[in-house]
């Protein structure tokens, strides 16, 4: 069985990957994945702490969490498609379109 705290130090790793990919990479892309990948951590630790605990509650929410990440990653990528269809890119930087 694998402890409690090599499952957290799992999640902190992707979560901090996660960010790193928000906070550093410009394509939009790139951006949603890292989105998905802290959401997956936060959820590894919902079923983390749920297991550990034995309620199922922790499992549950994993799933709700999952059924907004899906939403979440519909409606991204409909605005990057969007967004491409007007500028032809999808670099973050080169994007400006709420400049008056």
């Amino acid at each position: 069985m694998v402890s409690l705290n090599s499952v957290l130090l799992i999640s902190f790793a992707l979560f901090s990957i996660g960010v790193a990919g928000v906070l550093i990479r410009r394509n939009a892309l790139v951006i949603l994945m890292c989105v998905e990948l802290m959401l997956n951590a936060a959820n590894l630790n919902f079923i983390a702490f749920a297991r550990h605990s034995g309620s199922a509650s922790g499992q549950a929410f994993a799933l709700l969490v999952m059924g907004f990440a899906a939403a979440e990653v519909a409606v991204g990528l409909a605005l990057v498609v969007a967004l491409y269809r007007r500028r032809d890119t999808v670099q973050v930087d080169d994007i400006n379109l709420l400049k008056g």
